[in-house]
């Protein structure tokens, strides 16, 4: 396997070990890759993990450049280093974010919106703090599609990793009756799947269909947390996971 297939591998899976091994070897961590650079074909793979904000300063560690320092500190989910470039510069908090994005549309995005996708929760915390708008919303794609708010990039994730997010938001009063026109999972790769009449809540529950590949368990405490946090009752007996499925 070549250096860049290995690295490339490592993104997928996100080995920290194995990306300071092949980046040990001499390869050079801003070299582009199919037009991208590392960073940016890390940042849009398929996977999340805790591991991800250690494999962004993996990168870092071998001379990876960002132009953009608050979207580092996010990506970093560096409290401190965030904490500092809004301080010194509190209007880069409402600047908008363009990322190619595996998942949940990143286009038009804001700083939480990304800490959000990520399951970044010092990040999350910070912005916060500072005012960030809990409610902003992302770009309408050419079909009036999309507009999410940061809510919806912590409902639906790769084994709940953005649980911990998803309550951070309730707790801050995110709003839970959001509804879209549609949005586009997975705009671009061969899994794209576009979902219309869109709320939180319906957006978790598009984790049930096979290739959003999540766990049904997952899918349902999220749906409760949501439900829950909307004020609305939640029936005493549900038939979760689904006992016909279980067979």
């Amino acid at each position: 396997m070549t250096h860049r297939a290995t690295l490339l591998h490592a993104f997928e899976i996100h080995s920290v070990a194995m990306i300071e091994e092949v980046l040990s070897c001499g390869v050079d961590a801003n070299e582009l890759i199919d037009g991208k650079s590392p960073l940016d074909e890390l940042v849009e793979m398929y996977y999340r993990s805790a591991q991800f904000s250690r494999c962004v300063r993996s990168l870092v560690r071998f001379g990876a450049q960002c132009d953009n320092e608050a979207l580092l500190a996010v990506l970093l989910d560096d409290a401190e280093l965030l904490a500092t470039v809004l301080k010194n510069n509190p209007a880069t908090m409402n600047q908008t974010i363009d990322l190619r994005c595996a998942f949940t549309p990143l286009m038009g995005a804001s700083l939480l919106h990304v800490a959000c996708e990520y399951g970044n929760l010092n990040a999350a915390t910070v912005l916060l703090a500072a005012g960030i708008d809990i409610e902003a919303k992302a770009s309408l794609d050419e079909y009036g599609f999309n507009g999410q708010t940061p809510i919806f990039h912590t409902v639906c994730q790769h084994r709940n990793h953005c649980l911990p997010v998803l309550r951070l938001l309730l707790s801050h009063g995110a709003k839970t009756d959001v509804r879209l026109s549609g949005i586009t999972w997975g705009k671009g790769f061969e899994w794209e799947t576009t979902l219309f009449d869109q709320t939180p809540i319906s957006y978790a529950q598009a984790g049930l269909l096979r290739q959003f590949q999540r766990e049904e368990n997952d899918v349902y405490e999220n749906i409760r947390l949501l439900m829950a946090a909307g004020g609305r009752a939640i029936p005493e007996e549900l038939n979760v996971p689904n006992a016909y499925l279980r067979g």
